[in-house]
Parts: C-alpha cells; sequence; structure tokens
C-alpha cells in the first residue's frame, strides 16, 4: 500500500531529525551484522507528533497486513480489504493526533479492531450496494457480528505478532542455530534427533532453543509495549 501520514502533508518535516528520539534495540547477530528492533511505543510516540514520515511507513508496515487479513477474513475481497486497511490506519492517525487514543485507555490492538472492524462493515455494505445497483438486487450483506469479528481479529493479530518476532529472532543468529530452533520447537524433533541432522551436540539444541523462546518473549514484550 502506498499512502502517506495524512499528518504528514504539508508538515515541515521531522522536528526532532531523521533520527531524533528514536529509541531501538541494536541488535548484533552473530555473524556480525546488525540490525534496528524500533517497539511499538517508539513509533507511535513519533506518530503522535504528526510530522514523522518514517514513523508512518513503519506503522504501516506494522499493522497492514494484520488488518488486511482481517478484512479478507470478514468476506471482502483483497482490492476491498487494502482500501479497508488504508481507512483504517489513516482514521487510527488522525484519532492519535487528536489525542483520541491514549495507552491508559485499553490496548492498542483493541482500538484498532474497533476502526477495522467499522471500515470493513462499511465496504461490506458499499459492494453489497454496488452489486445491487449492477445486478438489480436488493439484498443486503449478511451481518457480521462483533463478536465474532473479534476472533477473526485476534487470530490474525496473533499470527502477525508470532511472524515479526520470529524474523527478527532469526535475523540475531547463525542459520543453523535457528535451524536448532526449527527442528526442536516447530517440528517436534528430539534434540538428539535435530543435532544429529545439523551436526551439533544436543546440548547444542537445547541451548538454541532456550535463547531463542527467551529472546521471541523479550520481543513480543517489546512489539506490544503499547498494544
Amino acid at each position: 500500500m502506498t499512502t502517506t501520514n495524512p499528518l504528514f502533508m504539508g508538515g515541515q518535516g521531522d522536528r526532532h531529525g531523521v533520527r531524533g528520539g528514536r529509541t531501538m534495540f541494536r541488535v548484533a547477530a552473530e555473524g556480525g551484522a546488525t540490525m534496528d528492533w524500533v517497539t511499538t511505543s517508539t513509533i507511535i510516540d513519533r506518530l503522535r507528533g504528526g510530522q514523522d514520515q518514517a514513523a508512518w511507513t513503519g506503522f504501516v508496515e506494522r499493522f497492514r497486513r494484520p488488518v488486511v487479513a482481517f478484512a479478507c477474513g470478514l468476506g471482502l475481497n483483497e482490492t476491498q480489504a487494502e482500501d479497508a486497511a488504508q481507512e483504517t490506519l489513516m482514521a487510527f492517525a488522525v484519532q492519535l493526533r487528536d489525542g483520541g487514543y491514549e495507552r491508559h485507555r485499553g490496548r492498542l490492538s483493541s482500538w484498532l479492531f474497533g476502526i477495522a472492524y467499522r471500515q470493513a462493515i462499511a465496504a461490506r455494505r458499499k459492494a453489497a450496494a454496488d452489486r445491487a445497483r449492477t445486478e438489480g438486487s436488493g439484498a443486503s450483506p449478511e451481518e457480521f457480528p462483533e463478536d465474532q469479528a473479534s476472533l477473526v481479529w485476534d487470530r490474525q493479530w496473533e499470527r502477525r505478532v508470532l511472524e515479526e518476532c520470529l524474523q527478527q529472532a532469526r535475523s540475531e543468529v547463525e542459520p543453523k542455530t535457528f535451524a536448532a530452533f526449527e527442528l526442536a520447537v516447530q517440528t517436534g524433533l528430539s534434540a538428539e534427533a535435530a543435532a544429529e541432522q545439523l551436526g551439533l551436540t544436543a546440548k547444542q539444541v537445547y541451548n538454541a532453543k532456550h535463547r531463542i523462546l527467551k529472546r521471541l518473549r523479550e520481543l513480543r514484550e517489546q512489539y506490544e509495549q503499547a498494544v
């Protein structure tokens, strides 16, 4: 989705500089490479200022996919879901600027769900009205109860959080270390079998498993600090 932060339009750029005020986790991979891990709190704080295009890009990258998947889960096609996601994220940005979202008032994921649900339902009704005009049918779209929609949202949200944390964890370790984790945790192989497959010791597989599980818990906490 190619969107521009509605709060950035006509602004004067980042008042704090491109990297000003940015809190991030500078992670050194075993191979010597580094990768930035920016918490959701940092993205939201910078987005709140209304002049940070980089923060808007990070916000869209982090939250577009679960919103699109949620909208598809409510029966929209890919194009309609992308449009609903764009409207959702822009509406959130405007509410953030206007003080409509505060962390103490609830989780960001719940706030986004409320906006995404309203946008998806509006898109369903519009699609039904368009079909009625072209096909001469007066049928209304079947209602999608909010409690059922909430289950769809939770499933997509959890999937996205896990995907992003796994991707980050993978970037921080040697390929063989992550492969040991995958075999031991995601495929359920015993440490001994995984070790034999990878040319490691069982102790190395155990260490990889516990090290990456611990890191995933840390990443999730950082991801959801404002969520």
